[in-house]
């Protein structure tokens, strides 16, 4: 035997040993690449010209659209249904034919339900855009934040795995949000509940936990966290991350924690404090 098919067998050795190997077959796991490929034609539908070398006209948008619709229905069925059926078959110990075929209804009704919902997405989006375009003096158009604002992309991926998250689906969202937390440094956890004209200006290190509400035109810098006051595994389900009421500027460093924290409508948090009661409505927190 060659060296080459000893270094083979351990490797081989370490699948059955440890386990976490994604199989070619009905039960699989969701593939991350598969699933960024996906959200890379979301993004193309919600930003169409920017996100990929393509021409778009009048004569050729709608094959253009049409041909990502069907290519974002096709392979996000696939990927939920794979989903579906490992967190069925992880909690249920079941494998039934049927409900492998219920699990590819459900999935292929969200798949549309989002195709669906993306008008509703790029509204939401147009209004982020604005916000960042008037928050940050530096911005020179709306052309400009669409194309190079991490913020505004984070946000964007933000409210498609949300939307799956909230129709059920497990998994998937969360490789979309990872996957623009390595692109940005914002983690979103795809629970997280985010109100119209959200900014996050630099982005960079910003920390939003599962069940975070975010109002309306709420703006925040970067290296805010919204986090929770325990990490305990106990906790789970229950609300852990801060609430942010309308109109709220949160300031870079600031870390804001717990379920019972309520920052109050029109408040400003200043850079590097620390927050675990909540504050009322209008007021100005400094260290």
């Amino acid at each position: 035997m060659t060296n080459i098919d000893k270094l083979v067998d351990g490797i081989i050795d370490s699948y059955d040993k440890y386990g976490l190997v994604n199989r070619n077959d009905a039960e699989n796991f969701p593939n991350r690449q598969t699933v960024v490929s996906i959200l890379s034609d979301v993004l193309s539908l919600i930003f169409p010209g920017f996100r990929t070398e393509e021409n778009i006209d009048p004569v050729n948008i709608r094959y253009v659209t049409g041909q990502k619709v069907n290519s974002v229905i096709a392979k996000l069925t696939k990927e939920i249904q794979k989903a579906l059926i490992y967190t069925m078959t992880h909690t249920k110990g079941s494998s039934d034919n049927i409900e492998k075929s219920h699990c590819f209804a459900l999935a292929e009704k969200t798949a549309f339900a989002l195709v669906e919902e993306i008008p509703e997405i790029r509204r939401k989006v147009q209004l982020d855009v604005t916000a960042a375009f008037n928050g940050d003096p530096a911005a020179k158009s709306n052309e400009e934040v669409i194309l190079s604002y991490p913020g505004l992309e984070a946000i964007a991926v933000h409210r498609v795995a949300h939307f799956l998250f909230k129709n059920g689906v497990p998994i998937v969202p969360r490789i979309m949000s990872e996957h623009v937390h390595g692109k940005t440094g914002v983690d979103i956890h795809p629970g997280a509940t985010i109100g119209e004209s959200f900014f996050i200006d630099h982005a960079t290190g910003v920390v939003i936990g599962e069940t975070t509400i975010i109002g309306n035109n709420v703006k925040i810098y970067q290296g805010v966290t919204l986090g929770a006051l325990s990490v305990k595994k106990s906790l789970k389900g229950t609300k852990r991350h801060p609430t942010i009421e309308d109109d709220v500027t949160i300031y870079a460093g600031a870390t804001i924690l717990g379920g019972e924290t309520i920052i109050g409508k029109g408040s400003t948090i200043g850079g590097n404090t620390w927050i675990t009661k909540s504050v009322p409505a209008g007021s100005v927190i400094t260290i």
